[in-house]
């Protein structure tokens, strides 16, 4: 039978070219609104291959409201925050205190305007000076590394230290619980009783950790 001579059923058909016309709009949005820089209002989809997963409204607000928290206790007009790999929460934080970077590898999230820090997390070993702009800046960091491995928590761990204003600045660090033994090993963290939640289902237990009592911020923890 020549090529020519196999189709698709009608139905399944459309639904194809209804996927991918989808998928086109898609991309054509995401490249406009980093043309446009339209703020923290542009959407973008996952990419699963920089093993981006989305956290769900719930984990969102939670960690939204406790910001807020944090912010009305500690916080001025001068207090700083980092979102380090955690793009979803951006909008969120945004809206909780305009004094926010998110630092990412995708530049997609260029759209954030000055927000956006780009930034590789295995360049930490390039130099000393990396990321030199942002040394001793920020009051409160939240950070989702992409893997969960040794390697990874050790260099964004050395990241981190770097972007404390001082050892009074918070830390939130949010990842699989296997990653508890070397993230300890790296930042003076504890595992928190908030577990972050996500969009999607994922394979790894996910937890939270921090380098204060971090509990006492999330309501129904």
């Amino acid at each position: 039978m020549d090529d020519d001579d196999i189709a698709l059923p009608a139905d399944t058909l459309a639904i194809l070219n209804e996927f991918l016309a989808e998928r086109t709009q898609r991309e054509q949005d995401e490249e406009q609104r980093m043309i446009n820089q339209t703020g923290k209002d542009a959407h973008f989809e996952e990419d699963w291959q920089l093993s981006q997963f989305w956290y769900s409204d719930g984990t969102k607000r939670a960690i939204g409201d406790a910001v807020a928290k944090i912010v009305k206790e500690l916080g001025g007009s001068d207090f700083r925050i980092a979102l380090l790999s955690c793009p979803s929460l951006y909008a969120t934080i945004k809206d909780v205190h305009a004094n926010v970077n998110i630092f990412e590898y995708d530049q997609r999230f260029a759209a954030y305007g000055t927000d956006f820090v780009h930034y590789d997390f295995n360049e930490v070993d390039s130099t000393s000076d990396y990321l030199r702009d942002h040394h001793k800046c920020y009051d409160l960091i939240i950070a989702d590394p992409p893997f969960l491995s040794e390697e990874c928590m050790s260099k964004m761990s050395r990241i981190i230290i770097n972007l404390q204003r001082s050892k009074d600045s918070k830390i939130v660090f949010c990842s699989g619980e296997v990653v508890e033994p070397w993230l300890t090993a790296s930042l003076p963290v504890h595992k928190c009783n908030f577990r972050p939640e996500h969009d999607r289902n994922l394979g790894n237990e996910f937890v939270s950790y921090a380098n204060f009592n971090f509990d006492q911020y999330i309501e129904n923890k």
